[in-house]
Order: C-alpha cells, then sequence, then structure tokens
C-alpha cells in the first residue's frame, strides 16, 4: 500500500514530462544565437495551418503560400523587412476585433510561432531552391490497401462445425463470427440453394424441372455439379458482363447536352459478354482495354477491347472557343483517368486533378502522368478488319472504282469541250446578268401588277451546289399587294396557307422545320424544303406586284455557317393553281459563285447530242455505283481514334489547361513506389507503348490493388456487399475491409489462377458461408445488423434487369438470341439534341434479354429505371436499391406486365391444360417461386380465378415480393 502513491506519482510526473517534450517540440522556443531552420520549423507550421486554403489551384484571397516567389508575387513578404510584410499583419491579433485575420478555419498562431515567422523574415526569409511546399494526404504509403498482399493461412478451429473447417473461405469467415459471439445458420434449402445460385450466376431463375431434378438429385456432389453447369452456361456471360459494364460505365449514346445515339458500340457488349463466357484471364482483360490496338492490332476480337476508353460520356457540342474546347478536352481524358483508376486500382485519382489528393498518398504528377498517357485517345468510329478482309475488299473495288474513272474522265472531257465554247461567248452571256447576286439575307422582285390566288416559288439551284433542288432554307416569304397601302396577304393572320415538303422533321419539337414558318411573320426559324416548290395560297384573289424572301433575313441567326438559300429560282403566280404565269426569276442576276456560272454556261451551250452522252455516262456511273454500294464495308465499330501526341505535358495548376505547371511524362503512379517496379517513359514515346506500359503496370506481381479490388468484386456480386463495401474506393474515404485476410487470400487464388475468375467463384460458392439459410435473427442482428460477417447469408431484391428478364423467362417469352445490335425500349427523336420517349407498347424485338437493350445516357425506361438501373453516365460499382411507389405502381399498371400477365396465362393454360385450374395454380407457382402453393395459397388462388380470371392470378404474383426477393 505504501508504494502506490509514489507509483502513482511516478506515472503522473513521466507523463507530463513527456506533455512538456511534445509542446516544446510542437511549441519551438525562440532560439536568438541560432538561426531559423526553415525545413525543419517555418515548412511544418505553414504546412499544418495554412496550405489548406493557400495552395496552386485553391488560392484563396489570390495568395498561394506553396513557395517563396508565389509570397513575395502576392505582396505579403518582404525578406529581411517584417514590419513591411503583411503576411505577419494578417497572423497577429487585432486590437479592435481581438481576433486575428488568419488562419480562418482553426486556431490563431500562438506568440512563440509569430514570434518565429517574424525571426525568419527578418534573417532573409530562407528557403530551400525548387522546395514547394504541399499539403499532407490523410492516409500515406503506409495505408493498408497499398501494402503487399499478405498470405496468410486460414485460421483453424476446432470448435467451428466439421463443415466449415474445410475451405479456407469459411475459416476466415467462421474466425470472424466467434470474434463477436456469433453462429452461423443452418445450411439452407436445395430449393433455396438452386434458386440463388442460378440467379447469382446467370440472372436467370431455374426451371420448375430443373429444380425438381436437383432436389432429387442425392449425390454429394449435386451442388457442385450445378454450379459448374451454371458457369458453363451463355446465360452466364451475359449476367456476369453485366456487372463489368456497370463499372466501365458502358453507354451508347454521347451523353452532355447533345446525347445522340451510338450505334456501333455494342461491339465491346459483345466483347465483354464473351470475355466472361470464356473465361478470359483478367489481366489480359486489362491488357485489352488499355492496348487492345496495340497488342492486337489485326484482330478485331482484341482491338475491340480498346473500347474501353471511349465508352463513357464525351461532349461533341464543338466549341469554337480554344480555351472552352481545352477545357473540354481536359474534361475527356478526365473520364478515362478516373475509371482507370477506379475500375482497376480503386483508387480516386481523378481527385488529383487540381491538386495533390487530400485524403490519398496521390501526386497531381501522377493524375498528370497518366492525361500523358491517354493524350493520344479520341472518342469516334474507325473500320476494324483484320488484313485479309481489307484486301478481299480493295480487291473487289479496285476494278470498279478504276471504270467509274475512266467513265468520269471521259464525262469531264465533254463538260470541257462545253465550257470552252461557252468562255468564247462569255461577254454576250454575262451582259444579261444585270442585277446583284441573290443574297441569303433577303431577295426582292418587283414586277408589274397581276392578279394571283396562288405563288409558287420553284427552285433551279442552291448556293451550295448548283444541281441541287432541295434543302434550301426560307425563315419567311411575303407576297405584297399593289396600292398606296401594301400589304403582306401571304401572312398566315391574314389567311395565307403555305405548302410544301419538309426536308427535316425533329420528332421532338413539332414544327421546328414545317413549311408554315415560312408565313408566320417571324425570321430566325426557317422551313427547309423537302421539294422544289414553295406554294402560298392566298385567302382571296389579290393584285400583287411584290415578292420578298429570305433564309437568314437577320443575318446573325445562322451566324456559324452560310444558310442553304436558293441562288437560282423562278417566281409564277396562278389564279386557279394550274395555269402558271411566270413573273419573275434569278436569270438575269450574276452567278453567286463560279461553279454557278458554269451551270448557267452548260444550260447555255449543251448540245441535244451533248446531251444524251452525258445522260449515258451517268446511268453507267450510277450502275457502278450501285456495284460499289453492293460490296459491304468492313465494320466500323466505336474504338476511338488513336493519334500521336508528343510532349511536353505539364500539370495544370487548379485542373485549367491554361495555367500550365511543371512538367511531367507518362509514368507509373508514385503510390505504389514502395510495392512496385514503376515505370517512366519519354514524353514523346509511342502513344501506344504509353498506355501497354500502364496496363502491363496494373496487372504486374506486384501490385497489390488490382487483384484485391477484384476478389472484392467477385465477394460483392455474390454477397451483395463487398468485404470492402466501397468497390471502388481502397482509400481513406472508402470503408476498410471487414475481411482483410481473408481479402488477401482470394487476391492471392486469383494470381495464381492465372487470374481466370470461374474457378475462385466456384470456391467461394462451395464454401459454407455461401449455403447458408437466410434466415433472420434478432440476437444476431443486434450484433451485425446488415450481415456483413455473414452470420446468414443476406437475402436481396433482384437488379432491374433480372427482374425484367424473369418476367419473360417465366412467361415463355424470352428471346435468348446473343449478341448483334440491341433493341430500344424508347423511340429515339433526333434534331441537334437526341430525346428518348419511353414506349408504350412492346413487340416481340423487345423480349430479349436486358443486357442487349440500347443503353442510352439519361434515357429513362420504366421498369428498368424504376428498379435502380443506373444512368450510365458514371461507373456505378454498386447499385443502390430503393423501395419507391413507382416500382409498386410500374409491376402493376405498366403495359408491359398486364402483357405479361396476360401471356402467363395463356402459358398456363397450354402447360396445364384449359380446364385444370388445380394444375394451373401450381404450375405458376413452380414457374414464379420455384415450389408449390401451400393449402391456402391454393385457395386463395382459386377464389381470386373465380372472382376474376386466370389473368388477375399472373398479375397478382407477379407483383408478389417472392417473385423479386431472393430467400
Amino acid at each position: 500500500m505504501t508504494q502506490f502513491p509514489l507509483a502513482r506519482f511516478c506515472l503522473i510526473t513521466l507523463f507530463l514530462t513527456v506533455l512538456g517534450l511534445l509542446v516544446t517540440a510542437a511549441e519551438p522556443t525562440p532560439d536568438s544565437t541560432a538561426k531559423v531552420n526553415f525545413e525543419k520549423e517555418i515548412a511544418p507550421l505553414l504546412v499544418h495551418h495554412c496550405i489548406r486554403c493557400h495552395n496552386p489551384g485553391n488560392e484563396k484571397g489570390d495568395l498561394s503560400l506553396a513557395t517563396l516567389q508565389s509570397i513575395k508575387d502576392a505582396g505579403y513578404l518582404t525578406p529581411g523587412k517584417p514590419e513591411e510584410s503583411y503576411l505577419l499583419d494578417v497572423i497577429h491579433t487585432s486590437a479592435d476585433t481581438g481576433k486575428a485575420a488568419m488562419p480562418k478555419e482553426g486556431p490563431p498562431l500562438k506568440k512563440a510561432q509569430i514570434a518565429l515567422l517574424t525571426r525568419w523574415i527578418k534573417e532573409g526569409a530562407a528557403w530551400p531552391a525548387g522546395l514547394t511546399l504541399q499539403e499532407k494526404s490523410k492516409a500515406d504509403l503506409s495505408w493498408w490497401s497499398l501494402q503487399p498482399l499478405a498470405e496468410a493461412a486460414p485460421p483453424e478451429d476446432k470448435d467451428a462445425p466439421a463443415n466449415w473447417q474445410t475451405s479456407p473461405i469459411d475459416r476466415f469467415i467462421f474466425a470472424k463470427l466467434k470474434e463477436k459471439n456469433l453462429k452461423p445458420a443452418p445450411r439452407a434449402t436445395k430449393r433455396e440453394l438452386i434458386r440463388r445460385a442460378t440467379y447469382n450466376l446467370t440472372g436467370l431463375p431455374p426451371t420448375p424441372e430443373e429444380v425438381a431434378a436437383f432436389e432429387k438429385d442425392q449425390s454429394p456432389d449435386a451442388y457442385e455439379r450445378l454450379i459448374d453447369r451454371l458457369l458453363d452456361s451463355p446465360r452466364y456471360g451475359e449476367h456476369w458482363g453485366r456487372h463489368w459494364l456497370d463499372v466501365v460505365r458502358f453507354g451508347e449514346s454521347n451523353g452532355f447536352e447533345r446525347n445522340v445515339i451510338i450505334d456501333n458500340a455494342w461491339p465491346f457488349r459483345d466483347y465483354v459478354i464473351r470475355s466472361f463466357n470464356e473465361d478470359k484471364p483478367f489481366d489480359q482483360l486489362v491488357i485489352e482495354h488499355l492496348a487492345g490496338d496495340v497488342i492486337g492490332k489485326n484482330d478485331p476480337d482484341v482491338v475491340v477491347g480498346s473500347t474501353f476508353l471511349v465508352c463513357g460520356p464525351y461532349d461533341n457540342v464543338g466549341n469554337q472557343d480554344p480555351v472552352q474546347a481545352a477545357q473540354i478536352r481536359a474534361n475527356t481524358i478526365d473520364d478515362m483517368i478516373r475509371t482507370t483508376g477506379e475500375a482497376f486500382l480503386g483508387l480516386t485519382v481523378g481527385c488529383s486533378r487540381c491538386h495533390n489528393h487530400k485524403f490519398d498518398p496521390i501526386k497531381q504528377q501522377d493524375y498528370y502522368s497518366l492525361y500523358a498517357t491517354f493524350a493520344g485517345v479520341r472518342h469516334g468510329s474507325r473500320v476494324i478488319a483484320d488484313p485479309q478482309d481489307r484486301q478481299a475488299q480493295t480487291q473487289k473495288r479496285q476494278p470498279l472504282q478504276k471504270e467509274k474513272a475512266e467513265l468520269l474522265k471521259q464525262k469531264s472531257a465533254i463538260e470541257n469541250t462545253i465550257q470552252q465554247r461557252a468562255e468564247q461567248k462569255s461577254a454576250a452571256y454575262e451582259k444579261e446578268w444585270t442585277r446583284e447576286p441573290a443574297k441569303r439575307t433577303g431577295v426582292e422582285e418587283t414586277f408589274p401588277p397581276v392578279t394571283a390566288k396562288y405563288v409558287r416559288l420553284t427552285s433551279q439551284g442552291l448556293d451550295t451546289n448548283p444541281r441541287a433542288m432541295t434543302g434550301y432554307r426560307v425563315d419567311e416569304f411575303e407576297v405584297w399587294t399593289a396600292g398606296d397601302t401594301p400589304q403582306n396577304v401571304a401572312l398566315a393572320r391574314n389567311g395565307g396557307k403555305a405548302s410544301g415538303a419538309n426536308s427535316r422533321v425533329a420528332g421532338d419539337f413539332a414544327g421546328a422545320y414545317d413549311v408554315g414558318l415560312t408565313i408566320d411573320g417571324k425570321i430566325g426559324a426557317c422551313w427547309i424544303a423537302g421539294s422544289p416548290d414553295l406554294t402560298i395560297e392566298l385567302k382571296t384573289p389579290q393584285t400583287i406586284n411584290r415578292i420578298v424572301f429570305s433564309s437568314d433575313r437577320s443575318g446573325t441567326a445562322m451566324s456559324n455557317y452560310k444558310a442553304t438559300f436558293l441562288a437560282e429560282y423562278k417566281l409564277e403566280v396562278s389564279t386557279d393553281g394550274k395555269t402558271w404565269q411566270e413573273v419573275a426569276s434569278s436569270h438575269n442576276r450574276k452567278p453567286v459563285s463560279s461553279s454557278h456560272r458554269r451551270k448557267r454556261f452548260y444550260d447555255l451551250e449543251v448540245t441535244v447530242e451533248e446531251r444524251s452522252q452525258l445522260n449515258e455516262f451517268n446511268k453507267k456511273i450510277r450502275e457502278v455505283d450501285r456495284q460499289l454500294a453492293a460490296i459491304p464495308d468492313p465494320p466500323s465499330w466505336w474504338v476511338g481514334h488513336h493519334s500521336q501526341v508528343n510532349g511536353p505535358f505539364h500539370i495544370f495548376v487548379g485542373g485549367n489547361p491554361q495555367r500550365k505547371g511543371e512538367t511531367v511524362v507518362p509514368a507509373s503512379m508514385t503510390t505504389l513506389n514502395k510495392v512496385t517496379e514503376g515505370y517512366k517513359l519519354d514524353a514523346n514515346s509511342p502513344q501506344g507503348q504509353r498506355r501497354l506500359e500502364l496496363a502491363r503496370w496494373i496487372v504486374s506481381k506486384d501490385n497489390p490493388l488490382t487483384p484485391r479490388v477484384l476478389a472484392n468484386r467477385l465477394w460483392y456480386y455474390h454477397f451483395g456487399t463487398g468485404i470492402v463495401s466501397t468497390p471502388s474506393d481502397f482509400g481513406y474515404m472508402g470503408t476498410k475491409p471487414s475481411h482483410p485476410e481473408l481479402l488477401d487470400w482470394l487476391a492471392l487464388q486469383i494470381q495464381k489462377n492465372d487470374w481466370r475468375l470461374k474457378d475462385i467463384q466456384k470456391q467461394i460458392m462451395l464454401s459454407q458461408a455461401y449455403q447458408q439459410a437466410s434466415t433472420f435473427r434478432e440476437d444476431a442482428a443486434r450484433i451485425d445488423s446488415d450481415s456483413r460477417l455473414l452470420w446468414r447469408y443476406p437475402p436481396r431484391r433482384l437488379s432491374g434487369e433480372e427482374i425484367r428478364d424473369t418476367l419473360l423467362s417465366v412467361t415463355g417469352k424470352l428471346n435468348l438470341k446473343m449478341g448483334g445490335p440491341g433493341f430500344r425500349l424508347y423511340e429515339y427523336l433526333q434534331d441537334n439534341v437526341a430525346t428518348y420517349v419511353p414506349l408504350e407498347e412492346f413487340g416481340p424485338e423487345t423480349y430479349r434479354r436486358a443486357v442487349y437493350h440500347q443503353n442510352a445516357r439519361a434515357a429513362r425506361v420504366d421498369l428498368l429505371t424504376d428498379f435502380d438501373c443506373p444512368d450510365n453516365a458514371f461507373a456505378a460499382p454498386r447499385r443502390n436499391t430503393t423501395t419507391t411507389p413507382l416500382q409498386a405502381l410500374t409491376l402493376m399498371n405498366h403495359q408491359f406486365t398486364l402483357d405479361l400477365s396476360r401471356f402467363l396465362a395463356a402459358r398456363l393454360r397450354q402447360d396445364a391444360g384449359t380446364e385444370h385450374v388445380d394444375q394451373q395454380i401450381v404450375r405458376a407457382f413452380q414457374l414464379l417461386y420455384s415450389r408449390a402453393p401451400r393449402s391456402e395459397e391454393q385457395q386463395a388462388a382459386r377464389a381470386l380465378i373465380a372472382a376474376s380470371d386466370l389473368e388477375a392470378l399472373c398479375r397478382a404474383m407477379i407483383n408478389s415480393n417472392e417473385l423479386i426477393y431472393l430467400d
């Protein structure tokens, strides 16, 4: 007892001593004899208190404290003169307010710290050359996910149930359960297992026959054989390919304000499905995604993998401002960088675009090294064909192209002869052309008064093409009466009616280019002619003497391009719409261009014999063109364009392309320098080599992130939650793993298995953890409410695609055609922008699996969108699951589900017989729930059919939770 106070006193003394040392270290005591050490004393102070708000790219108050020069340039510091250094003023406490102006976010600097800064400035503000201060990230290179894979032995526990002691997966899981005093659930029923496994691997329900056979099979390897069969099914690739398409943000429109459909991106979707079905090694998939065009230059099946880089959204408006264009280009490459970092490495690299990552050890230099790597990639289509196909096509085309060239040569000779004759008479011809050429801003024709009920404008040549008769624009057409008070009688409000075919129709904006725009009294919006003639019918016959028409009256509405207008025309009038009288034309106007001049000479000089000869040549040329068109072009796929873009490459200060910082080169990320052998390339290295080196580094044996992230994705799609619950963020802002040893064990298994996934998935599904029942236990839920520790198998709702595919499957309407262009559940309307209108009626062409739907960005598709299918404007590494009234309303009232209720009823009558109601009910439960009805369900179903009909029962069962929830 007598020693206790002494021990306690010693502990307190030791604590105070250590605390004093820490305080001393944090607040250096000024030493007048020693010069201030910038790196040890000033730099930590500025980094801790100031740099977060005052760094390049986040220069609050237009002040960066990253370098001495930036502080001096801002006028905050004069070396050797503390009294003239405003930096000291803002950190001192104000006599008026009792507060210091800076730092704004945090406690004020202490007197000793201010004194230290003052001494440093007085001594000349020494700052090591080339040193730039940077804010430290929350995590450093010791962060868990950046460490090498740890090959920990699965723990052994003799207390574990015998069947939990075999699989390393179960041993890892059981150890965590035991830590929390949790016990695993019993094994699921065979019905639950086949339903779970079939949905998990194929996204479709098992057939009643498959369920019955599995339940009857008592052999010990029945479940293993079930998994083998499902992994070998072509439906596997469709389902797991959909998961990967979510991760890589695959979409079939470009997004942004135009959002135009992309009709040739589907080969990438088929490639992904094929790759999963073939169990392609994942490291090979990564290399093909980033550099398929490099390693498989002559193999379309490999080149198409590089669609990964360009299957995200991109802005193709084409901004003419070079500053904005550079920003758009930076945004486009940013999408590639973010997707690459998150999909393969689980790192939010994009957060380093404007500054060093605030949470993870990712430098801005790392981001712009990737920027240099992808600098040569651009969105677009290009021909994909192997050399043999290209050569075969060339051999077919060459003789026809040669024949066409000869025909064009002979035709040109005749036309040149005509032009030479005309040139000799040019003076005579041209003296007739006395008036100014027609102008798009307005053409005015006056003529002696004439009575008219109809006025007709006829095209005889467009400014862009003297031989074209349609496609011109008219924004206003006026017909003026003669007399002292002229009136525009063509106006619609004055009774005028316009007629003429529309060559352009905007389905999303009715009347956008309609002929009625020519007489609405407004300029700007144009009729785009689909016929040579524009006819105006007046309300009553009128005496007229002037007509005015234009394509761009203001001269500014189409300032970005030359509005197509009528360069050659004639104007006619009629009283009955049958007999016409010409009142004006462009024939005595000067031609608008040299091509129009040649056309006029041709019309004036060509003889009957020459015209006949030229017509014969045109006929032969058309036939050759027809034969050329019959030769199919090699496929053009959305795989992007790759060009050589050389350095120097720069960091963009604050992410602004106009503010270039220090130079960078294509290189591996410094984040993994301690565990991987990095690479660094010359700024002028071949652009394909840059991407190939990046891909090889990502899948290198020493890179721990890629296999960890992949193993976690597999776990997520099998259990509904990843070991790391943020599948694309293994950084500071992500969650830490619930079973870190298991995660590394799975990652190592992937590498040992040569990156093939099916065997790893089989091991997961053969585990007892996966085969558990999903029965809820309140005591376990109090400890682990979301079942992350797997004391039961977590139940889940089917995804939107699974629900749709299930409904089609159970009704017998699912079309299992694989590959090729997708189907649409919307009507696509496209003008300058695209509009996607959800369909209200659905034909058999839409009864394919949902993975083959042509997924456009920002296109709402009722059932799929209502059940949380993500908008592929962004990557979706995990699906949200919501519960909304729209989901119930869609399943209850949507035309699609009404149709399928009818189809299901027809199938039940066919399978069970028209008169056998009880058999129909049993068959319905087997198809939808994979079980027989209970007696009370049989009775309720019979009563519903009697009160309504079989379709009502089908509709009710389609709307049940048991259909759309597993377990």
